[in-house]
């Protein structure tokens, strides 16, 4: 089972609202909003997918790399993370 399984409620409750902060920057641009307002929102996307990917990436850690049952198991899911995090740093 997936330690993503265990924080599901507050995973999916984050999605949702990224969901939400990019239908209002579709309503922005729809209905012409200021460009202001559409970097405002667009930043609060931003900062909302780079809060989950930081509780992604904390739930990773302390599962796969701190309680690894073994030091094989420990370097594999650390370099997972490394790759992951160069990806998300791009």
């Amino acid at each position: 089972m997936s330690h993503t399984s265990h924080h599901k409620s507050t995973l999916l409750a984050r999605v949702r609202r990224l969901k939400g902060q990019m239908e209002a920057i579709e309503r922005a641009l729809e209905t012409g909003a200021p460009c202001a307002d559409i970097l405002n929102l667009a930043a609060s996307v931003r900062g909302a997918t780079n809060g989950l990917v930081v509780e992604l990436l904390e739930d990773h850690l302390h599962s796969h790399v701190v309680q690894a049952e073994t030091d094989a198991d420990r370097s594999a899911a650390a370099l997972e993370l490394v790759d992951v995090m160069r990806r998300h740093l791009k």
